[in-house]
């Protein structure tokens, strides 16, 4: 029982961490949205600050649930990342109900974000 307990206590830190992760990405969005809004940013400026909301969020998640866990923070890290990613494309599909990005770059958002979170966990 105890160690079921454990298991899923860290299930609950996995969902913490990953609505944190999600009010940072919302927060670094809504910044990055007010900014295209008052400056005249080109594509490569939001395509990277897009990619720094992924980096940042999911290291951020990553830090966060390896904090609570006692073991394998690296691994709880990248699990943190790889549902970031989960979340991010279903949700994606379901607003566009096409493929949200080219694979190519589909397999570096994934990278990015389970990379991410594992540095994450292992700088906790």
């Amino acid at each position: 029982m105890d160690k079921a307990f454990r298991q899923n206590t860290k299930i609950i830190y996995l969902l913490e961490g990953l609505l944190f992760s999600y009010i940072i990405t919302a927060f670094v969005l809504l910044l990055l949205s007010f900014l295209m809004l008052k400056l005249d940013l080109s594509g490569a400026v939001i395509s990277g600050g897009i990619h720094f909301a992924y980096i940042l969020s999911a290291f951020i998640g990553g830090f966060f649930i390896g904090k609570k866990v006692e073991q394998k923070k690296f691994l709880w890290g990248m699990v943190m990342g790889v549902f970031y990613f989960i979340i991010l494309m279903l949700v994606s599909l379901l607003m566009n109900r096409v493929t949200p990005l080219p694979l190519g770059s589909l397999f570096t958002v994934f990278v990015i974000s389970s990379l991410s979170g594992m540095l994450g966990g292992m700088l906790s």
